[in-house]
């Protein structure tokens, strides 16, 4: 499974961080995020190599977008559509809250199941796509700390999520004018802090793992304004977060 954290607090200077593992077979392959979409040059996110969608991105009006598998639904079936490209389509949008009313409307037996976060520095939902559902819920994401794995935000009954929600409300808050990550990082290269097998950060001997992280930050809206991401392209215990380019991503006007 994957996870998201996202912190909310909006009458910060950053209101939105958000820090994400992706967990996948090891020969998925895949490109760290850049604007890899002709048709789409206002996003920047990771590529998918295998669907040609992606998992996480950010486009420049601040729009933030990460999908999850929830349970039982790891990789692709040839008759369902790709997850990824309900980032593009949620990346498509100025703001959150547009983007969230537009996917509300889509049919879930068309994908496998999924938990869509969509955020942007006032507003953030949760879309989910559960087994057998005629409709995908949409809820808003309450301000404080959220956990998204597999199942429900902030599922205690996920192992995940257990350990290592009551760490991150007792961790200091991410800084990123000063891109001081300090607490949350080695909670995310963690390897030791859940039970029955179920780390933050996953290695295993089956070709399955946590292949990459993400940070990212948005600011309130300002001349200038501009989110950061810091990104870690295999796993976070051993790979150093870098800065990804997000020139032309100014966050205005909202």
């Amino acid at each position: 499974m994957c996870t998201v954290v996202i912190l909310r607090r909006p009458e910060h200077d950053w209101p939105l961080l958000i820090a994400a593992n992706r967990d996948e077979m090891l020969e998925r392959p895949s490109l760290a995020p850049a604007r890899h979409w002709p048709d789409r040059p206002e996003v920047v996110a990771g590529q998918d190599k295998l669907s040609g969608g992606s998992w996480l991105g950010v486009n420049d009006h601040g729009v933030v977008a990460a999908i999850l598998n929830r349970t039982g639904s790891l990789g692709p079936l040839a008759e369902k559509r790709s997850r990824g490209e309900l980032i593009l389509e949620a990346l498509d949008h100025a703001d959150a809250r547009d983007a969230a009313e537009a996917l509300g409307d889509i049919d879930p037996n068309a994908y496998r199941t999924f938990n869509l976060v969509i955020a942007d520095n006032r507003d953030a939902f949760w879309i989910a796509a559960r087994h057998g559902a005629r409709r995908v819920s949409v809820e808003e994401i309450p301000v404080g700390l959220s956990i998204f794995t597999s199942a429900d935000r902030n599922d205690l009954t996920k192992p995940r999520v257990e350990a290592y929600l009551p760490l991150f409300e007792a961790a200091t808050a991410p800084d990123p004018e000063t891109d001081d990550w300090s607490q949350w990082i080695p909670l995310m290269g963690d390897r030791t802090g859940a039970t029955r097998d179920e780390p933050m950060c996953i290695v295993s001997d089956y070709g399955y793992g946590t292949v990459s992280s993400s940070l990212i930050a948005v600011p309130q809206p300002k001349p200038g304004a501009t989110p950061r991401w810091q990104f870690a392209d295999g796993r976070p215990d051993i790979t150093t977060y870098e800065p990804i380019a997000l020139t032309g991503t100014t966050v205005t006007g909202k």
